[in-house]
């Protein structure tokens, strides 16, 4: 046998993702040579490690055996590499995080600074809705999570990083709707909602049965960007966190709402579990936080200010 780790590692994604293609995005290597790397991984194994069915891929049984593998070999290899950084003096290692699929509009801008900072620790950072955050601090599978919405039933540390505005929202026609009568805007468009187990789909529901607001039709959609095309569109309303919208507010494409009982104002909580100590990595990051987040809310989201 002959292999490289770099046939690992694409051998590894292409497992992850079922597909040359998306394999080759991630990897940012063109499809060819993705598929040359893979075939000559392949040609050291005498019993198939993927086979295509129509136009898909599929891992067998025994590829799945040979990626177990692979991972534990590429895992050793980065903890040596950690290892060497640590002997350097550099923090080297993993930071993983979880967040909401809306905190990607937060996320970012307190991780750059320290990534850059620190150029031996490795990101993992999974966006999910808030049941896959929780799931990830109930398996400790992370260092910290990123919610708007406290889960009562754990026993976490929290440090506060920055208000989570919502607003009633939507397009161009609704606007112009609601200056005339806004009673009737919820008579003349649908409610679009997220998936069930998102925060944001969470204080919705509670906003529109307090306020008994009547419910014509119900549309839901799993992703934050087509709810924005959607409501750009004219599609319906709905309750939406101001982080994700700067550019189609600055467009005019989205317009927010007025209503008495809005903005509904949660807060952005970095959370970790109180039972789990912080690798030196993690307590670093922590650090960070605590001494940098005024200064990075006040250079990237001062913008907040003109919506209240």
């Amino acid at each position: 046998m002959n292999y490289t780790l770099h046939q690992l590692q694409i051998f590894l994604k292409v497992v992850e993702l079922k597909s040359i293609t998306r394999a080759s995005e991630e990897l940012y290597l063109s499809q060819p040579a993705v598929s040359m790397q893979l075939k000559k991984f392949q040609d050291q194994f005498s019993i198939p490690l993927t086979e295509v069915l129509g136009r898909q891929l599929y891992i067998t049984d025994f590829g799945y055996e040979i990626a177990e593998v692979a991972k534990r070999i590429t895992n050793e290899i980065e903890l040596i590499n950690y290892k060497t950084r640590s002997q350097k003096g550099q923090l080297a290692g993993r930071l993983k995080i979880a967040i909401v699929s809306t905190a990607k509009y937060v996320m970012p801008y307190f991780l750059t600074d320290f990534m850059r900072k620190n150029k031996g620790v490795d990101l993992e950072m999974d966006v999910t809705n808030k049941d896959g955050v929780i799931r990830s601090l109930e398996k400790n599978n992370v260092d910290f999570a990123l919610v708007s919405v406290l889960p009562d039933h754990l026993d976490l540390n929290t440090e506060e990083l920055m208000e989570n505005r919502l607003f009633l929202i939507g397009g161009h026609q609704a606007n112009h709707d609601a200056e005339y009568n806004p009673e009737m805007l919820f008579e003349s468009f649908p409610l679009i909602y997220r998936e069930q187990g998102s925060a944001t789909r969470n204080a919705m529901e509670n906003f529109i049965k307090k306020n008994n607001f009547p419910q014509k039709k119900k549309i839901e959609l799993t992703s934050n960007e087509a709810l924005k095309q959607a409501l750009i569109a004219g599609l319906g309303l709905s309750i939406m966190p101001l982080i994700g919208l700067k550019n189609e507010l600055k467009d005019k494409e989205l317009h927010i709402i007025a209503h008495e009982n809005l903005p509904i104002i949660t807060h952005w909580n970095l959370v970790w579990l109180k039972s789990k100590k912080l690798s030196p990595i993690a307590g670093a990051y922590h650090n960070f936080v605590i001494s940098e987040k005024n200064r990075i809310i006040s250079d990237t989201f001062n913008w907040f200010d003109e919506y209240h």
